[in-house]
C-alpha cells in the first residue's frame, strides 16, 4: 500500500488500453511499439494475498515497453517474483539482470 502513491504517479504508470502504441521505451530509451505491462502480473490478481494487499486499481496499472524488454522481463522472474518483487518501475530499473539487458538493448538498432 506505502507505493501505491509512487506508482500512480509515476508518469510512465497507466491503466490499460487496447493495442500497442509508438514511443520512448522507458527502460531501453528506443522508440519503438511499446506493449502493456501489468506491473502485478494478472496471473496473481485472483490470489487472496494480493487482493487484499492491493486495491483494484493499482493491480491494472502498468507500464509500456517495447516487447524485447516486455519479454526480457517475464523471461528472467517468473509472475510471483514480479508481483512480490518488481511492482513498479523504478523496481524493475533497479534490478542489476534486468538493467544490464535493458542497456545492451538501448544499443540497438532502432527499427
Amino acid at each position: 500500500m506505502k507505493n501505491l502513491h509512487k506508482q500512480i504517479n509515476c508518469p510512465h504508470a497507466r491503466p490499460s488500453r487496447r493495442g500497442a502504441v509508438r514511443e520512448t521505451c522507458p527502460t531501453c530509451g528506443r522508440e519503438l511499439l511499446l506493449t502493456f505491462h501489468h506491473l502485478i502480473p494478472k496471473k496473481v490478481h485472483r490470489r487472496p494475498r494480493f487482493a487484499r494487499q492491493y486495491p483494484k486499481q493499482q493491480m491494472n496499472l502498468g507500464i509500456y515497453l517495447c516487447k524485447d524488454c516486455h519479454k526480457a522481463i517475464h523471461r528472467t522472474y517468473s509472475e510471483m517474483q514480479l508481483a512480490q518483487n518488481f511492482a513498479s518501475l523504478a523496481a524493475l530499473l533497479g534490478d542489476e539482470t534486468l538493467q544490464r539487458h535493458f542497456e545492451w538493448l538501448g544499443r540497438q538498432r532502432r527499427c
